[in-house]
């Protein structure tokens, strides 16, 4: 049984109820912890603090960027994507569930368990890297 954290950005928090339900379904017979962060732009960071502890045996990032009339939209995706990717190329297996999407009718049909099952995607890809981290251990 591994020790798991949920990071999740609970800015369109409905969608997010959606994504950690898929989370924690993927999860089950693991110990899991759910911390909450403002917006997507923080998870990374999160992540990096829950780290340095060595609680964790792996990590979910979750949250929804939706498309906005700015180019904030642009900002936050990348970035939180960028931080996510730069944890897991530093060895912590970390399963991306942020979703970046032009609306929420297509973060609905992503973040849902029984549809696109995002959050259980990135459960998944977690548990994935946590079992190619031991493979290499």
């Amino acid at each position: 049984m591994a020790r798991i954290l949920i990071v999740e950005a609970r800015y369109y928090a409905h969608l997010n109820d959606m994504l950690l339900a898929g989370a924690r379904r993927a999860l089950d017979g693991h110990e899991v912890e759910v911390i909450t962060v403002p917006g997507a732009l923080e998870v990374p960071g999160a992540i990096s603090l829950a780290s340095d502890g060595g609680e964790f045996d792996a990590y979910v990032g979750l949250g929804v960027v939706i498309r906005g009339e700015t180019y904030h939209f642009e900002i936050v995706a990348g970035e939180s994507a960028r931080g996510i990717m730069a944890l897991t190329m530093d060895g912590l297996p970390v399963g991306n569930g942020i979703l970046t999407t032009e609306n929420e009718a297509q973060a609905i049909v992503r973040a849902d368990p029984a549809q696109g099952d995002k959050g259980g995607d990135a459960a998944r890809a977690a548990l994935a890297l946590l079992q190619i981290q031991d493979r290499f251990a």
